[in-house]
Protein backbone atom coordinates (compact mmCIF):
# COMPACT_ATOMS: atom_id res chain seq x y z
CA UNK A 1 0.00 0.00 0.00
CA UNK A 2 1.75 3.43 -1.08
CA UNK A 3 2.46 5.91 1.51
CA UNK A 4 -0.61 8.09 -0.24
CA UNK A 5 -3.26 5.12 -0.59
CA UNK A 6 -1.79 4.88 3.89
CA UNK A 7 -2.80 8.40 4.58
CA UNK A 8 -5.98 8.63 2.69
CA UNK A 9 -7.39 5.37 4.27
CA UNK A 10 -6.16 6.82 7.55
CA UNK A 11 -7.67 10.31 6.82
CA UNK A 12 -11.35 8.35 5.83
CA UNK A 13 -11.21 7.02 9.56
CA UNK A 14 -10.79 9.91 10.91
CA UNK A 15 -13.60 11.55 8.70
CA UNK A 16 -16.35 8.50 10.32
CA UNK A 17 -15.00 8.51 14.07
CA UNK A 18 -15.54 12.29 13.57
CA UNK A 19 -18.69 12.09 11.46
CA UNK A 20 -19.65 9.39 14.26
CA UNK A 21 -19.51 12.10 17.13
CA UNK A 22 -21.71 14.55 15.31
CA UNK A 23 -25.30 13.43 14.92
CA UNK A 24 -27.74 16.07 15.22
CA UNK A 25 -30.99 14.66 17.01
CA UNK A 26 -34.67 15.89 16.21
CA UNK A 27 -35.38 13.43 19.12
CA UNK A 28 -33.57 14.89 22.13
CA UNK A 29 -33.09 18.77 23.12
CA UNK A 30 -29.50 20.40 22.84
CA UNK A 31 -27.63 20.75 25.96
CA UNK A 32 -28.07 24.14 26.58
CA UNK A 33 -30.51 27.26 25.66
CA UNK A 34 -28.08 29.64 24.48
CA UNK A 35 -25.22 30.75 24.73
CA UNK A 36 -25.02 33.80 22.21
CA UNK A 37 -26.98 36.65 22.57
CA UNK A 38 -29.60 36.81 20.48
CA UNK A 39 -30.88 39.82 18.15
CA UNK A 40 -33.92 41.14 19.42
CA UNK A 41 -34.07 44.33 18.19
CA UNK A 42 -31.88 44.98 15.34
CA UNK A 43 -29.48 47.81 15.58
CA UNK A 44 -29.84 50.73 12.91
CA UNK A 45 -26.46 50.38 10.77
CA UNK A 46 -23.10 51.66 11.23
CA UNK A 47 -21.98 52.91 7.70
CA UNK A 48 -18.76 55.57 7.73
CA UNK A 49 -18.80 57.64 4.59
CA UNK A 50 -15.64 55.63 3.37
CA UNK A 51 -18.15 52.54 3.65
CA UNK A 52 -20.63 54.26 1.67
CA UNK A 53 -18.61 54.72 -0.95
CA UNK A 54 -17.43 51.16 -0.75
CA UNK A 55 -21.16 50.20 -1.35
CA UNK A 56 -21.29 52.86 -4.36
CA UNK A 57 -18.12 51.24 -6.09
CA UNK A 58 -20.48 47.51 -6.21
CA UNK A 59 -18.06 46.38 -3.46
CA UNK A 60 -19.19 44.56 -0.58
CA UNK A 61 -18.14 44.83 2.82
CA UNK A 62 -17.11 42.54 5.38
CA UNK A 63 -15.62 42.51 8.81
CA UNK A 64 -14.67 39.19 10.87
CA UNK A 65 -13.71 38.01 13.78
CA UNK A 66 -12.75 34.51 14.18
CA UNK A 67 -11.66 32.46 17.45
CA UNK A 68 -10.98 29.30 18.67
CA UNK A 69 -14.69 28.18 19.47
CA UNK A 70 -16.07 30.03 16.32
CA UNK A 71 -16.41 33.54 14.48
CA UNK A 72 -18.37 36.26 14.20
CA UNK A 73 -19.12 38.15 10.94
CA UNK A 74 -20.72 40.83 9.23
CA UNK A 75 -21.55 41.77 5.50
CA UNK A 76 -23.16 44.37 4.02
CA UNK A 77 -23.51 44.79 0.15
CA UNK A 78 -25.96 45.93 -2.51
CA UNK A 79 -28.03 44.10 -4.57
CA UNK A 80 -29.58 45.19 -8.30
CA UNK A 81 -33.21 43.97 -6.88
CA UNK A 82 -36.11 45.43 -5.32
CA UNK A 83 -35.94 44.42 -1.11
CA UNK A 84 -39.27 42.16 -1.92
CA UNK A 85 -37.27 40.40 -4.26
CA UNK A 86 -34.30 39.88 -2.50
CA UNK A 87 -36.39 39.26 0.78
CA UNK A 88 -38.33 36.08 -1.18
CA UNK A 89 -34.46 34.60 -2.08
CA UNK A 90 -33.62 34.76 1.41
CA UNK A 91 -36.87 32.95 2.72
CA UNK A 92 -36.45 30.02 -0.07
CA UNK A 93 -35.55 27.98 2.08
CA UNK A 94 -35.80 24.79 -0.24
CA UNK A 95 -33.74 26.28 -2.21
CA UNK A 96 -30.75 26.55 -0.48
CA UNK A 97 -28.79 23.34 -1.60
CA UNK A 98 -29.62 24.38 -5.17
CA UNK A 99 -27.43 27.44 -5.10
CA UNK A 100 -25.08 27.30 -1.56
CA UNK A 101 -21.89 24.95 -2.04
CA UNK A 102 -22.21 22.74 0.39
CA UNK A 103 -26.00 23.06 2.09
CA UNK A 104 -27.08 19.57 0.77
CA UNK A 105 -30.31 19.02 2.88
CA UNK A 106 -32.92 21.76 4.33
CA UNK A 107 -35.84 21.10 6.00
CA UNK A 108 -38.56 23.42 6.99
CA UNK A 109 -39.71 21.52 9.51
CA UNK A 110 -42.53 23.97 11.33
CA UNK A 111 -44.02 27.34 10.24
CA UNK A 112 -46.10 29.45 12.81
CA UNK A 113 -46.88 33.28 12.03
CA UNK A 114 -43.08 34.65 11.73
CA UNK A 115 -41.54 31.78 13.29
CA UNK A 116 -39.76 29.23 10.77
CA UNK A 117 -37.57 26.37 11.85
CA UNK A 118 -35.64 24.79 9.40
CA UNK A 119 -33.47 21.84 9.44
CA UNK A 120 -29.97 22.31 7.41
CA UNK A 121 -27.21 19.70 6.72
CA UNK A 122 -23.77 20.81 5.53
CA UNK A 123 -21.59 17.80 3.63
CA UNK A 124 -18.17 17.75 2.37
CA UNK A 125 -15.69 14.95 1.91
CA UNK A 126 -17.10 12.58 3.04
CA UNK A 127 -18.57 14.32 6.49
CA UNK A 128 -21.78 15.89 7.45
CA UNK A 129 -23.19 18.66 10.21
CA UNK A 130 -27.12 19.11 10.97
CA UNK A 131 -28.25 21.91 13.05
CA UNK A 132 -31.70 23.26 13.60
CA UNK A 133 -32.52 27.00 13.30
CA UNK A 134 -35.65 28.76 14.27
CA UNK A 135 -35.88 31.75 12.50
CA UNK A 136 -38.30 34.68 13.21
CA UNK A 137 -38.60 36.49 9.65
CA UNK A 138 -40.39 39.72 9.98
CA UNK A 139 -41.49 39.40 5.69
CA UNK A 140 -43.77 42.99 5.51
CA UNK A 141 -40.22 44.65 6.89
CA UNK A 142 -37.77 42.50 5.47
CA UNK A 143 -35.61 42.16 8.48
CA UNK A 144 -35.13 38.67 10.68
CA UNK A 145 -33.13 37.39 13.57
CA UNK A 146 -32.37 33.73 14.10
CA UNK A 147 -31.23 31.29 16.63
CA UNK A 148 -30.70 27.54 17.63
CA UNK A 149 -33.92 25.57 17.97
CA UNK A 150 -32.80 24.42 21.32
CA UNK A 151 -36.00 22.07 21.06
CA UNK A 152 -33.51 20.08 19.09
CA UNK A 153 -29.45 18.80 19.61
CA UNK A 154 -27.64 20.85 16.77
CA UNK A 155 -23.97 19.60 15.94
CA UNK A 156 -23.03 23.12 16.50
CA UNK A 157 -22.73 24.02 19.95
CA UNK A 158 -24.90 27.58 19.05
CA UNK A 159 -25.67 30.26 16.00
CA UNK A 160 -27.05 33.70 16.40
CA UNK A 161 -27.84 36.36 13.27
CA UNK A 162 -29.62 37.96 11.46
CA UNK A 163 -30.70 39.77 8.19
CA UNK A 164 -31.70 43.39 6.84
CA UNK A 165 -32.94 44.53 3.73
CA UNK A 166 -33.90 48.21 2.85
CA UNK A 167 -34.14 50.11 -0.43
CA UNK A 168 -31.10 52.11 -1.60
CA UNK A 169 -32.12 55.78 -1.47
CA UNK A 170 -32.02 57.42 -4.78
CA UNK A 171 -31.56 54.18 -6.55
CA UNK A 172 -35.09 52.33 -7.33
CA UNK A 173 -34.96 48.86 -7.93
CA UNK A 174 -31.69 48.80 -5.91
CA UNK A 175 -31.35 47.02 -2.23
CA UNK A 176 -28.86 46.98 0.86
CA UNK A 177 -28.25 44.06 2.41
CA UNK A 178 -26.90 43.66 6.04
CA UNK A 179 -26.01 39.81 6.64
CA UNK A 180 -24.74 39.23 10.66
CA UNK A 181 -23.89 35.74 11.86
CA UNK A 182 -21.77 34.79 15.08
CA UNK A 183 -21.11 30.56 15.37
CA UNK A 184 -19.86 28.45 18.38
CA UNK A 185 -18.42 25.88 17.24
CA UNK A 186 -19.17 22.15 19.29
CA UNK A 187 -16.01 20.12 20.22
CA UNK A 188 -13.46 19.05 16.97
CA UNK A 189 -14.66 19.99 12.94
CA UNK A 190 -11.82 19.13 10.21
CA UNK A 191 -10.37 22.56 8.59
CA UNK A 192 -12.87 22.44 5.49
CA UNK A 193 -16.03 22.01 7.74
CA UNK A 194 -14.90 25.02 10.27
CA UNK A 195 -13.90 26.94 6.49
CA UNK A 196 -17.42 26.56 5.44
CA UNK A 197 -19.35 27.97 8.29
CA UNK A 198 -16.90 30.09 9.73
CA UNK A 199 -14.93 31.70 6.89
CA UNK A 200 -16.95 30.84 3.38
CA UNK A 201 -20.21 31.38 5.23
CA UNK A 202 -19.50 35.06 5.31
CA UNK A 203 -18.35 35.23 1.47
CA UNK A 204 -21.02 33.05 0.53
CA UNK A 205 -23.99 35.21 1.45
CA UNK A 206 -22.77 38.31 -0.06
CA UNK A 207 -22.74 36.22 -3.68
CA UNK A 208 -25.85 33.67 -3.78
CA UNK A 209 -28.30 36.25 -2.76
CA UNK A 210 -26.81 38.76 -5.07
CA UNK A 211 -27.07 36.22 -7.70
CA UNK A 212 -30.36 34.84 -6.99
CA UNK A 213 -31.97 37.91 -6.31
CA UNK A 214 -30.94 39.74 -9.18
CA UNK A 215 -31.78 36.96 -11.56
CA UNK A 216 -35.22 36.63 -10.00
CA UNK A 217 -35.66 40.21 -11.06
CA UNK A 218 -35.06 39.63 -14.06
CA UNK A 219 -37.19 36.94 -14.60
CA UNK A 220 -39.94 38.98 -13.20
CA UNK A 221 -39.68 42.09 -15.25
CA UNK A 222 -39.27 39.82 -18.19
CA UNK A 223 -43.10 37.87 -16.66
CA UNK A 224 -44.43 41.58 -16.50
CA UNK A 225 -43.25 42.57 -20.03
CA UNK A 226 -44.81 39.79 -21.15
CA UNK A 227 -48.13 40.42 -19.77
CA UNK A 228 -48.43 43.93 -20.79
CA UNK A 229 -46.86 43.24 -24.00
CA UNK A 230 -49.26 44.69 -27.01
CA UNK A 231 -51.24 42.32 -28.81
CA UNK A 232 -49.38 41.46 -32.18
CA UNK A 233 -50.55 43.33 -35.23
CA UNK A 234 -53.89 41.61 -37.06
CA UNK A 235 -54.76 39.85 -33.85
CA UNK A 236 -58.45 40.37 -32.63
Amino acid sequence: MSPRTVFLAVSAGVLTLAAAAYAGSAGKPHPHQGVLKPYAQLPPPKLAPADLSTLDAGRPIRRQTEGDAGGRGLAIFRVAAAPETVWSVIGDFPSYPKWIDNVSRTDVYKRDGENIYVAFRLSGLGFSIDYFIHHVYHDAQQWGTWTLDYSRESDLDDSVGFWRVTPVEGKPGWSTVEYSVDVQLRGWLPGFIRGIIVDKGLRQATEWVKVQAEARQKARARQAGAATAPAAAGAP
